[in-house]
């Protein structure tokens, strides 16, 4: 009962409840223009909230960090930049449904999908939170290696064409995140000796420069054709569609749950992971995966929200936080006189269904806010060009800026938005440079961890991997993975389908 009394805290409460729905709308918006990250936003919180109360200033956040997850989809449907690193997958069949009119759809999709998502997040952490902290716990430096490398061979379904291609971009992507002074031993790696490079090169920047400023320029080729309708006479998925990708967002909603629960990866990780399982178990996608296929929606934005709830497993269970938004909100609570982590589940349980009932309400009023204004916003993809394309400049600019107040990102940005119209134009995919980006760092720190803790012996890192059932189950997936990107695994496969055709046939 008093469980029950502390979850219903926020719906009893007018005051928190109004928080929350303003956290929440604000967080949509924060979420769609890029470089306003969801990070920033609760990090400014903090300086306004630190005199209120505790409940108050957390409903706050708790919106703000919902809502903004959610967001990011906006304008990766919309215009091809992902308003935050977990819409980057969202990006890749949002935006051609929006080239062919289906912005509306493509938003309400993502609506309804972030909401289940959500859901199924908030449910894992109320009901199963401990279990999936230990288990989270049980991850070694030699098991985040391995899952970085495990997100590396997700260059192949981040490749529509060329798998070769692919790889060169994944490539590029990991170079590019090495850049700067080296973690552990303070080397300058790829600077060339140019200060500037220290600090190392802004994933945002590159991110907004590939996708946006290249988008803006290959929108110049076609300046003056007309804009495309859009046909928003259906926004809310019909239950048809709901029930056909249930089960698909049911299994990505649980890799985004274990995911975020894992101290240091993400919503970005989740959805990318949850996308390339999407295109493998995916028989009969609605359309090819890349040219709209409402799967290659339902999976990442299921998988990003669920993340959500996973993150909130290790700070509140061991005060560990599982990204960068719950590391703020465990420092706001300290400065509330709490203390996330074990002692407050058992001093302070009702703290624990408070948060777990404003994320509830804060996804309740994702999903209302997320099927309100979509009709104006999919105005935007009917501007003329000679509007559209400045528009997305603007917003490129100023998301770059941003992040750090800093010109050079702006620099670094105009330089990567150029490349990547090359690459396009050649036919070089960018979404695996943004994912050689995200997880050069997850790779390198954890590697180097690794064989610190073996004390630099192969064999007793091998020997670890080989010992323990979670790096063995790992590298198992990472093996066959692998091979499933080679051209006589595929060549295999599809031979033994042609047998069992012609045996089905026969």
């Amino acid at each position: 009962m008093d469980a029950l009394l502390a979850f219903l805290t926020v719906f009893t409460h007018p005051e928190l409840l109004l928080l929350v729905g303003l956290g929440t709308f604000a967080g949509v918006y924060v979420g769609a223009i890029p470089g306003l990250s969801v990070t920033m936003a609760v990090s400014i919180l903090i300086s306004f909230t630190f005199s209120w109360d505790v409940l108050p200033a957390i409903s706050l956040m708790i919106g703000i960090y919902m809502g903004g997850v959610y967001g990011g989809s906006r304008t990766a449907i919309l215009l091809n930049i992902p308003g935050a690193p977990s819409a980057i997958a969202t990006a890749m069949d949002g935006y051609p449904m929006a080239q062919r009119g289906e912005a509306g759809q493509a938003i309400g999709v993502t609506t309804v999908m972030s909401f289940f998502g959500g859901l199924i997040g908030i449910a894992v952490l109320a009901l199963a939170a401990p279990a999936v902290s230990d288990f989270a716990l049980s991850f070694q430096p030699r098991d985040y290696m391995l899952l970085a490398i495990l997100g590396i061979l997700l260059v192949g379904s981040l490749s529509t064409g060329s798998l070769v291609k692919g790889i060169f971009s994944g490539s590029l992507g990991l170079a590019i995140g090495a850049v700067g002074l080296d973690p552990l031993t303070f080397t300058e790696r790829f600077t060339f000796g140019v200060p500037l490079l220290q600090g190392g090169i802004s994933f945002i920047a590159v991110m907004i420069g590939m996708f946006g400023v290249s988008e803006a320029l290959i929108q110049l080729q076609h300046v003056n054709s007309a804009a495309v309708r859009q046909k928003i006479d259906r926004i809310v998925p019909s239950w048809d569609t709901v029930k056909k990708h249930l089960p698909l967002s049911m299994q990505t909603s649980f890799i985004g749950v274990i995911i975020g629960a894992l101290p240091g990866t993400g919503g970005d990780i989740a959805a990318l992971m949850a996308y390339d399982h999407a295109k493998r178990v995916t028989k009969k996608p609605s359309r090819p995966f890349g040219k709209g296929a409402i799967e290659g929606l339902v999976a990442p934005e299921t998988a990003n929200n669920a993340a959500v709830g996973g993150a909130f497993i290790p700070m509140m269970t061991l005060g560990i936080p599982g990204d960068a938004v719950t590391a703020i909100m465990i420092g706001a609570l300290f400065i509330h006189g709490l203390n996330p982590g074990p002692m407050l589940m058992v001093t302070q349980p009702d703290m624990f269904w408070v948060i777990v009932g404003a994320l509830v309400t804060a996804n309740a009023f994702m999903l209302l806010f997320g099927l309100t204004g979509i009709r104006l916003f999919t105005k935007i993809v009917e501007l003329p060009r000679a509007v559209l394309i400045p528009l997305i400049m603007l917003l490129s600019i100023v998301g770059a800026y941003a992040v750090n107040n800093s010109v050079t990102d702006v620099y670094w940005m105009l330089g990567f938005g150029v490349f990547g119209y090359f690459m396009r134009h050649y036919g070089y995919p960018l979404g695996p440079v943004i994912l050689g980006v995200i997880l050069s760092r997850l790779l390198d720190d954890n590697w180097r961890r690794a064989i610190i803790s073996d004390r630099e012996d192969l064999g007793a890192f091998f020997h670890g991997i080989l010992t323990s059932p979670l790096s063995l189950v790992l590298t198992v997936a990472v093996v066959l993975i692998f091979l499933s990107q080679t051209p006589l695994w595929r060549a295999a496969i599809g031979r033994l389908g042609q047998r069992r055709h012609r045996h089905a046939a026969g």
